[in-house]
């Protein structure tokens, strides 16, 4: 998609709650609840009416059983106009950005004036499945009326007795059954990234997202949020200011005996949600609205997961560059997602190669070499954590706000996902 309408949808403002590890301060707040926190804190910042909410999109990946329609059920929580539209969508670790893309495409089309999207997941919620044998053993029991024959029946169906218990849920394709962390060891090991460079990886993460937040760069998107047990959380509380690349080599490999990704150089399990209000153009002046920036390209694209499942952005970022009709050259800011590490630094070699360029891309030159200096520039997924549909929403919102705050012209985003997922999109200053 490369939008060039004259109608054009903007980002009017961003926020999201503190990102925190699984089973820690969201526990009792379920996809839902961190969704309707993340809407109603946009609501109060911007002072937008409730009534002015057209349609919602929401991102998400472990949807709740009940009501997966996340979107829906936060124009009803919150009590917006009982018109407001809804609907949900998942593509994994891009959830969150095809949300967002969504509501644009949406409001460039001239369905809609004003769409809050975003996306959320609640890892400590997630529901654990129950193995199929015993389902279909027992489902009949509890939607019917058995009569005793049918609990012998039921019995009977699940001799002999094995494979009972859930079993642990595991980050992996379904198709070849490996583990992420696994397919990340797999493209370090094909790109040359060793483990110091994704340690000092992680270390500059760290440091940025805590640079961020004691300048008050976050202020203007994070919430305060109160929990159920009564506390307000007010930081993100997986950023390490004091960790160090001496501190990182100390921890051992996870996925392969003689391996390099670790717990310190990847991301964390997160619970959290992101929102961004978007609105046409027309609108957003009318309401009185300064627009931030507004989407001039964006591309989703799939390879093949047997390969190399996390390198899909170095398909999508040239792409979404290509359909912006601008070059690596011209993007001011880079904000690529930090699945892991190794994963990260991965892309960067494929966009600096003329290999890949040539054999992958259809091209003579390689896309370019990233500056440092440019890249994720207020840390990433390793230190901020990664909810997985509220990332996407995430990104958009940091790289909007650095845009109207630097006077910058480009942000290019780029989000790896299951399934051999790339995403990317450009913003540019409005």
């Amino acid at each position: 998609m490369a939008t060039s309408a004259t109608r054009r949808a903007v980002i009017v403002s961003g926020v999201r709650t503190p990102f925190v590890r699984a089973f820690t301060d969201y526990t009792r707040m379920d996809s839902i609840d961190l969704a309707d926190t993340a809407v109603a804190g946009l609501l109060s910042r911007t002072g937008l009416p409730k009534a002015a909410v057209q349609a919602i999109v929401w991102g998400g990946v472990i949807l709740p059983g009940a009501a997966p329609n996340i979107a829906r059920e936060i124009a009803l929580d919150l009590d917006l106009d009982p018109g407001c539209e809804g609907h949900t969508v998942t593509r994994a670790c891009a959830s969150g950005l095809q949300a967002v893309t969504t509501a644009v495409a949406a409001i460039e089309r001239g369905e809609y004036d004003v769409m809050i999207a975003g996306g959320s997941d609640s890892t400590s919620n997630a529901e654990v499945k129950l193995p199929q044998k015993l389902v279909h053993a027992g489902a009949p029991l509890a939607l019917g009326k058995p009569k005793p024959k049918d609990y012998l029946s039921a019995v009977a169906q699940l001799a002999p007795f094995t494979d009972l218990l859930p079993r642990r849920p595991k980050i992996a394709e379904r198709t070849t059954g490996e583990v992420m962390g696994e397919s990340a060891e797999k493209m370090a090991a094909i790109h040359g990234v060793g483990r110091a460079a994704q340690d000092e990886f992680a270390a500059r993460s760290h440091h940025r997202a805590a640079a961020a937040i004691d300048s008050g760069r976050f202020d203007d998107e994070v919430l305060d949020v109160l929990t159920p047990e009564g506390k307000t959380v007010t930081r993100d509380g997986l950023v390490r200011a004091n960790t160090s690349v001496e501190k990182l080599a100390t921890l051992q490999p996870v996925f392969a005996k003689n391996g390099t990704v670790t717990a310190g150089n990847a991301s964390p399990l997160t619970d959290g949600a992101s929102a961004v209000l978007l609105m046409s153009e027309d609108a957003a002046r009318a309401l009185g609205f300064t627009p931030l920036a507004a989407f001039r390209s964006w591309s989703y694209v799939s390879v093949d997961p047997r390969d190399q499942v996390l390198i899909g952005p170095a398909i999508s970022m040239p792409r979404a560059l290509d359909k912006a009709g601008i070059a690596l050259g011209d993007v001011d800011f880079v904000d690529i997602h930090e699945a892991f590490a190794a994963q990260t630094l991965s892309v960067l070699a494929a966009l600096a190669s003329e290999d890949w360029a040539k054999t992958r891309l259809d091209r003579d030159t390689a896309v370019g070499e990233i500056d440092p200096d440019t890249l994720n520039v207020h840390g990433g997924s390793v230190s901020l954590g990664h909810p997985f549909g509220a990332t996407g929403a995430r990104m958009v919102t940091t790289m909007a706000n650095e845009l109207a705050r630097s006077d910058k012209s480009f942000a290019l985003l780029g989000i790896c996902a299951a399934g051999g997922i790339g995403a990317s999109a450009v913003l540019e200053r409005v």
